[in-house]
């Protein structure tokens, strides 16, 4: 059964692999040997391997040991998880955050646990797939929009009459690179009375000067927001939390299934986490970077004659046409020693090759993308 099911995979060329590093995470890494070029990693700032964050964490795993050993609720956390909670909630200038063990657990456990039979849920219909799990978890009506169109949105809440309402959207879509309109989601939350979950995993640390799609669009906080993102893309740490007011804080405490019934994070992750958010707050030189060098490579990719689908962010999708296309273009980066993935189907409607560039990679290593692109061409 699985055999016939994995070679039809082959035949369609979507059959994933999985390349083992021999390195630490960066903008240059090593496979079987060979060092490449990485253009595939979220560590968009640069902070996975940061002496600061791997301090922080040698000095955790000292005091505190590796394994929390439980749930939160069964005593597995320590300090070090209150305190970044409080940190978490400054950054964002919310009442109150709670953490999770990712992005995904944030999502498929928040959502189901600020929904129910009564409320009505307004996706985008690029979201991610741990927002699209979450969505079907909650077991309520989700309505899907096209991509951005607040018009399509607007018609949907418009027709619907359910007690409650949750627009739901990433703030930067992960293989698009283009930026969410919140003012105009905000707006239409107003207009309709809808809460409004924002998914900040790849805007956190990316803009609004590092604080997210908010600050992004100079948008004050408001108890009807929700804010989730995550440690381990720009921050090059891991986890998640989700930033909002006191008494919603307190509910998904006491509600979301994947906080109650997982073991808490490491106290040394958490550590690295909060050394991270220093990093960010105390070196915006490294934001300045992040956009000058994103700047750089979708001028130069554009140049030579590809289209970046609309991207905004340092994340740069580069439309191959098929997924044979795709495959020989990725294939090529390879053999030439630079590492970027090929997306195919399911996970995108489209193939791509997507791009992500980081205030790591130096003036030469996008040059050195940008020709042998061009060569790929």
């Amino acid at each position: 059964m699985f055999l016939d099911k994995i070679s039809r995979l082959r035949d369609d060329n979507l059959v994933r692999i999985i390349n083992d590093r021999q390195s630490p995470q960066g903008a240059r890494i090593r496979f079987r040997d060979r060092e490449y070029l990485n253009f595939s990693s979220n560590d968009y700032l640069g902070f996975a391997n940061h002496p600061l964050i791997v301090a922080r964490a040698r000095q955790a795993l000292e005091e505190f040991g590796f394994g929390a050993g439980a749930s939160r609720l069964l005593g597995g956390g320590s300090r070090l998880h209150n305190k970044i909670e409080k940190r978490v909630a400054g950054f964002k200038k919310t009442d109150s955050a709670l953490v999770f063990n990712s992005g995904y657990a944030a999502n498929t456990g928040i959502i189901p646990a600020i929904a129910d039979d009564a409320t009505a849920l307004f996706s985008d219909e690029l979201n991610h797939a741990s927002i699209i799990d979450g969505c079907r978890l909650s077991q309520s009506r989700t309505h899907v929009y096209r991509h951005k169109d607040m018009s399509h949105l607007e018609d949907l809440l418009r027709q619907n009459n359910t007690i409650r309402k949750i627009i739901i959207t990433d703030s930067i879509f992960s293989m698009e690179g283009d930026i969410a309109p919140v003012r105009d989601l905000c707006n239409l939350c107003k207009a309709y009375d809808a809460l409004l979950y924002l998914d900040d995993a790849h805007a956190t640390g990316v803009i609004g000067e590092g604080r997210g799609v908010l600050a992004h669009f100079r948008i004050e906080p408001e108890p009807w927001i929700f804010q989730m993102g995550t440690f381990s893309k720009a921050l090059g740490s891991f986890g998640a939390f989700l930033a909002g007011s006191a008494d919603v804080i307190e509910w998904v405490r006491n509600s979301a299934r994947s906080f109650m019934f997982s073991t808490a994070l490491p106290a040394c992750v958490i550590a690295a986490s909060g050394a991270a958010l220093e990093l960010v707050e105390n070196t915006p030189g490294m934001l300045d970077k992040l956009w000058e060098n994103r700047q750089k490579a979708a001028d130069g990719i554009r140049g030579i004659g590809y289209d970046i689908m609309g991207s905004e962010t340092p994340i740069i999708p580069v439309a191959t046409g098929t997924i044979e296309n795709t495959m020989r273009i990725s294939g090529h980066l390879f053999a030439k020693g630079i590492y970027a993935a090929a997306i195919r189907p399911p996970t995108v409607k489209q193939p791509r090759i997507r791009i992500s560039v980081t205030a790591a990679h130096t003036d030469e290593d996008i040059g050195r993308l940008i020709d042998t692109l061009k060569e790929a061409a």
